[in-house]
């Protein structure tokens, strides 16, 4: 496989503003869920801490949340789980000069880059984009995610079950080993379990697109036959679904984080109602994401990466970059999270069924 990782360029400390850099200012939170004034925010970058005269990295970092010092290590902590007491670095330079370096350009790979121009056509990502050489790029990191332990994060929109063929090639990727979690809302598990259990989403049938009789009450007549067996995995049992992205799911043992909205409908059993617990569960899964992929929702993906860094710290210290790409037939939507600090992510503008085609033929699932 032709397939690298770029290589990650640790800072050289012996350099002189590293060695003559002073520790960070640690000072002592004032109460639970309040940083000392002056606190520092972490990007999405890989940033390390002068501490007793050791630079330390935070391994495990994400954007808008404050670095905890607990005598050891460099925790990154979001605001309302910040305890009192709590040593928090202070300080807004992120040059060396306070003690804080944020390592923005630590990448090397073996690609060659294109000569910049100051004047050119074409540089934005939008629907006249050629987005052949990105599909071939994500086929292969796919291919090396699986061959190599890597953990794929799925965040799914309802529009990943409104057809046959991307709800058929979404389940086999599950399937085949190629994700490892999947993040969504209430919408998405009951449209892809109302597929299986009716033929329909949102009582459209998801083959021919023919509307079914009554079919509005397709999706409620799902949640309510959900709610009444009590979990999705005892409904698939008992109701003998046999295909679908939850389906895929259950039977091979791959999680599910399902978090509710203000509109949601039901919800169903596994829906965290709580935003809070729902967001620490999907964090849980971003600490271990080599590669985050985010189709059709534009609120659950700017949510997911914004708790995603652009590395990860791997359980041999090595460091890898961590791939992030966002879906979607708006040019606003594939490209939003880099105006919302998420610089690294790539957008792909196009329907959820054109991509998983694309990405079938690629994979030949």
């Amino acid at each position: 496989m032709s397939f690298k990782l770029a290589k990650y360029i640790e800072p050289d400390f012996t350099q002189e503003r590293f060695v003559n850099a002073p520790d960070c200012k640690l000072v002592t939170a004032p109460h639970a869920k309040a940083a000392p004034k002056g606190f520092h925010a972490t990007s999405i970058f890989p940033e390390y801490f002068k501490i007793n005269g050791k630079w330390h990295l935070a391994e495990d970092s994400r954007m808008d949340s404050v670095p905890v010092w607990d005598g050891e290590k460099i925790h990154v902590v979001e605001f309302r789980n910040i305890k009192e007491g709590d040593q928090v670095v202070v300080g807004r330079q992120e040059d060396c000069s306070e003690g804080i370096y944020v390592h923005d350009n630590c990448w090397q790979s073996d690609e060659v880059e294109s000569t910049k121009n100051t004047f050119a056509f074409r540089q934005s990502r939008s629907r006249e984009t050629s987005f052949t050489q990105d599909y071939k790029d994500l086929v292969e990191l796919l291919k090396y995610e699986k061959e190599n332990g890597g953990y794929v994060v799925w965040v799914l929109g309802p529009a990943c079950s409104f057809d046959v063929e991307a709800r058929r090639v979404m389940g086999e990727l599950i399937a085949q080993g190629y994700c490892q979690a999947v993040l969504a809302g209430n919408a998405l598990a009951t449209h892809d379990l109302e597929g299986g259990f009716l033929g329909t989403a949102l009582g459209c049938d998801i083959e021919n697109q023919k509307l079914h009789y009554m079919g509005h009450y397709n999706h409620l007549d799902t949640i309510n036959a959900i709610n009444t067996y009590g979990s999705i995995p005892k409904f698939i049992e008992e109701e003998g679904i046999t295909s679908g992205i939850i389906y895929n799911c259950v039977k091979h043992n791959v999680p599910f984080v399902l978090n509710g909205s203000i509109r949601d409908d039901g919800p169903l059993p596994e829906v965290y109602e709580d935003n809070y617990i729902g967001q620490d569960t999907i964090r849980s899964h971003v600490r271990k994401a080599t590669t985050v992929i985010g189709m059709a929702t534009v609120l659950h993906t700017i949510a997911t990466g914004n708790m995603t860094p652009t590395y990860r710290v791997l359980e041999d210290g090595t460091i890898r970059p961590v791939h992030f790409y966002m879906v979607d037939t708006s040019e606003f939507a594939a490209n939003k999270l880099g105006d919302r600090g998420s610089l690294a992510a790539k957008g792909i503008v196009t329907n959820v069924q054109d991509f998983m085609r694309n990405i079938s033929t690629g994979l030949g699932i």
